[in-house]
């Protein structure tokens, strides 16, 4: 088997390119890269004093859960792009990864024509980490905390559409009920979602669910990367949550809004 997936280059997404190697014969990565250290480095975000101290966070829950970064799998073929470019490479650039069994998409950008249609066509999966279709945007599961809904980070995991996280659903993933700081949270909804994932295409499940619709009546909020600034992150970083607070807002999480919900 030989899967194929758009992603980008922090350690969370290279372990998910490394549990999918273990799994098939070769696994094709297009990584789409950025700073590996934000809120130090100007790129996606702002390198202001209260980004860096909200990404040394980030960065912290990440390296605890995934470790540094480090060299994919011999089995792993990489094909490394600034992240933007994926819409302006070529489809004959790309014509060896367009031959897989299996098509992930995990923290890519922006899928375009004529890419987006051919990876519809052959049922590319989307981990979204966010609950949908509650959350939909970008950082969704800051957004499912800052709106002092911990109990909706997660991830969907879906059908691949046109529009951003639009697509069918399959299932939702999230984190068991823990006592742990909302970052460490944020990065275990991320290993229960990779987890689930590399484990129900290893045994062929991912192909049985039956995908269901989005219901967009049900969205809380739509967020877009311009909302996530200073003033937010400060108010956020000012109002954490507590250990306990999250246990008791998991413990209590409402199952009947999931969709064959995986919690581990």
């Amino acid at each position: 088997m030989k899967i194929t997936i758009f992603t980008s280059n922090q350690p969370r997404h290279l372990r998910l390119i490394n549990e999918l190697s273990y799994i098939c014969d070769e696994v094709f990565a297009i990584q789409e890269c950025n700073t590996v250290f934000p809120g130090l480095k100007k790129d996606f975000f702002n390198n202001s004093d209260i980004m860096k101290e909200y990404f040394s966070n980030v960065m912290k829950a990440e390296k605890d859960l995934f470790g540094d970064i480090f060299f994919n799998n011999k089995n792993v073929r990489t094909l490394s792009l600034k992240s933007g470019d994926l819409n302006n490479v070529s489809m004959s650039a790309l014509s060896e990864a367009l031959k897989s069994d299996v098509y992930v998409v995990f923290g890519s950008s922006f899928i375009k024509e004529p890419l987006i249609d051919f990876l519809i066509e052959n049922k590319a999966i989307n981990i979204h980490m966010g609950v949908s279709p509650y959350y939909r945007g970008s950082s969704c599961n800051f957004w499912a905390a800052y709106d002092k809904n911990p109990e909706l980070i997660g991830a969907t995991i879906h059908l691949l559409g046109k529009g951003l996280d639009s697509g069918d659903m399959l299932y939702h993933a999230l984190p068991k009920a823990e006592r742990v700081d909302p970052f460490l949270l944020g990065m275990k909804a991320v290993k229960v979602a990779q987890d689930s994932l590399v484990d129900r295409i290893k045994t062929k499940e991912i192909f049985s669910y039956t995908p269901v619709k989005q219901d967009k009546t049900k969205e809380i909020r739509y967020s877009r990367n311009v909302e996530f600034n200073d003033d937010v992150a400060d108010d956020y970083l000012k109002n954490l949550f507590t250990k306990d607070e999250i246990f008791e807002k998991l413990k209590n999480r409402d199952k009947s809004l999931l969709l064959n919900p995986y919690i581990k």
